[in-house]
Order: C-alpha cells, then structure tokens, then sequence
C-alpha cells in the first residue's frame, strides 16, 4: 500500500518546478562539467570530475525524491475547505498565552512545510494539537523547548 502525501495545489506546483528545474537545468550542466572535466586528462586524480559526478549523483537522488512524492500526491484544494473546526489546509491565528504574542501559521503536508513563511506540517506537534479544534478553544503542545499554550483566534481558509 502506498502511503498519500496530503498537500496544497501551491505546494504540489512548487515540487513540479523543483522537478523541472533539476531535470531540464541541472542535469544539463552537470553533463556538461563531467564532460569539461574528462578533456583534463587523468580521471583518477582529476577533482573536477569526481565533484561533478558527486553533483549528478545528488541531482539523480533528488529528481527521483521528487518524482515519488509527486506520484503520491492527494492534492486537497483548499479554496473549497471551510467551517470552524481546524483540518488539513486551515489557516490558523494563536496568541501565545505565555507572551502574548500572535502567530499564524497554514497546515500543509510535509514536503511543503516551511516555518519561515507560515507554512506548518499536519505530522507537526502543534498542527497535531490544532486539528479537530476550532476558534476559542486554548491548546496546549509539548514541544522540543517544553510545553506551550496557545489559545485559537481565528481560522480561515485561504
């Protein structure tokens, strides 16, 4: 059984370019430097070629990644999720009960987590806590750094 990789069209789209990046630019240009690197004589001792094939191998790993979880994708669109209670694709307003301090953040599937631009894991400690809660409710989430509470200001559907 092959396991569904839950994520946003936006993610899913950014991993088709990534794959098309690695693809049609990059695998391109590390051929080119391997055969740039074999008009320098001895392969044995020749450190250009050795990084470029490491660089191929690498650019080889990740296109196949990126192909397996595109082909496991289950792409929810999120423009048609609404109501109260917090699922995969919500967007999520918390006030830090501890500073008072207000954060949100998207839950969107794993590979398209990122902390720097709102963007948190379902698998996460505090997106684990928020599904199946809904605004006005106060949540606790044991974190790496200790427990913290929060309490649901809002939920939208962006």
């Amino acid at each position: 059984m092959v396991d569904k990789i839950p994520m946003t069209a936006e993610g899913y789209a950014a991993l088709e370019s990534e794959l098309k990046q690695c693809q049609q630019v990059e695998r391109p240009r590390i051929i080119q430097q391997i055969t740039d690197a074999r008009t320098h004589g001895d392969l044995s001792e020749n450190a250009e070629y050795h990084a470029a094939k490491e660089s191929q191998s690498l650019n080889e790993g990740r296109i196949a990644e990126l192909e397996d979880k595109l082909a496991r994708a289950e792409v929810i669109d999120v423009s048609k999720l609404h109501g109260d209670i917090i699922t995969f694709g919500a967007t999520v307003t918390l006030i830090d009960e501890d500073t008072d301090k207000k954060a949100v953040w998207q839950i969107v599937g794993e590979p398209e987590a990122d902390a720097k631009k709102g963007k948190i894991s379902i698998t996460s400690p505090l997106a684990r806590a928020l599904v199946g809660k809904k605004k006005g409710i106060q949540v606790e989430v044991v974190t790496p750094g200790g427990a913290k509470a929060y309490e649901i200001v809002k939920v939208e559907w962006k």
